[in-house]
């Protein structure tokens, strides 16, 4: 299988023991972090062909990425 780019380890070095941490301990990060493996997939098998999409829904797909992205930086600020 090819290297998944995006991934929140390679996006957030030396953050993965928090990650980690926050989630086991708050259901709402666990589910944020969740999301954005799902969409990060989703952007990869469309940017790769493996699932050919309209260029429009794969934009929104980045976006939406990069939304959840935001959110999860926020909630490792807030955590410090």
């Amino acid at each position: 299988m090819s290297h998944t780019p995006h991934e929140l380890a390679e996006d957030f070095p030396g953050e993965a023991d928090r990650i980690s941490a926050l989630r086991q301990a708050d259901a709402h990060f666990a589910r944020l972090v969740e999301e954005y493996h799902t969409v990060n997939r989703a952007v990869h098998r469309a940017e790769t062909r493996t699932e050919p999409m309209a260029e429009s829904a794969e934009d929104d797909l980045r976006r939406q990425r990069m939304l959840l992205k935001d959110e999860i930086r926020r909630v490792l600020d807030a955590a410090a």
